[in-house]
């Protein structure tokens, strides 16, 4: 199952609801890591739009839960803006609401992204063959690293290009890491760290979706990495 939950909405659509959160990131004087509110519901923002968009949905809305206090609210709206901008989507209407009764020690945010997807479209659960290949287009950073590598970081644009190819499937990759994922996305399979080889750290915790999978018949192989440029890493498994 995904971090998506996908509800009929009429006999040919239906909603598609992905969400994200983020605590100890901000401004406050006792967060983790010390960053401006835009850079926090960027982050989160991106998360959420990229499990949307991965599930073959178009976004038409954005829900903020703001608990780092009324002074945030702008600049938490500014970074969903500045996801949207890179997206090139405009029609997306952005509501939510502010913890104004009690101040939080640390900075705390959430943002849900609604979509909609005629039902036939998208989804996962792929059958790995011999044709299926993969990859993995940017780099699992988490905390400081997202900042302090931020060249490493999968565009956001590049993610929405390489999602609407025909015949492609992503997948973003979050807390739990690429194998986790990898092992999400394709039907009876189950693969072991030992059978999947690249050369990025399989366990790490990819954050805000620094990075996202890729799977792809193998004729498009070349039309996938020429889009990713240097943000691709081969991932080859091992069946054996």
């Amino acid at each position: 199952m995904r971090d998506v939950l996908q509800i009929p909405f009429s006999e040919e659509e239906m909603i598609v609801i992905a969400s994200d959160n983020s605590g100890g990131v901000g401004q406050k004087d006792a967060d983790a890591v010390s960053v401006p509110y835009e850079v926090v519901s960027y982050y989160s923002f991106r998360t959420a739009v990229m499990e949307c968009i991965a599930a073959g949905a178009n976004p038409f809305a954005a829900i903020l839960q703001n608990f780092c206090g009324e002074n945030a609210w702008e600049a938490l709206k500014a970074g969903i803006k500045k996801g949207l901008m890179e997206l090139k989507i405009e029609d997306i209407e952005i509501t939510g609401s502010t913890e104004s009764n009690f101040a939080l020690l640390q900075s705390a945010a959430g943002i849900t992204v609604l979509g909609r997807k005629r039902k036939q479209e998208g989804g996962w659960g792929l059958a790995y063959t011999s044709q299926s290949a993969i990859g993995i287009i940017g780099s699992p950073l988490v905390g400081n690293e997202v900042v302090e590598q931020e060249t490493e970081v999968a565009p956001l644009a590049l993610f929405y290009k390489i999602a609407t190819m025909d015949g492609v499937v992503t997948l973003p990759v979050g807390s739990k890491g690429i194998l986790h994922e990898l092992n999400q996305l394709f039907e009876h399979r189950c693969f072991q760290e030992k059978q999947v080889h690249t050369d990025l750290d399989l366990l790490k915790s990819s954050g805000p979706s620094t990075c996202f999978i890729v799977a792809y018949p193998r004729e498009k192989a070349s039309e996938v990495k020429s889009a990713a440029g240097r943000y691709f890493h081969e991932v080859n498994i091992d069946l054996e």
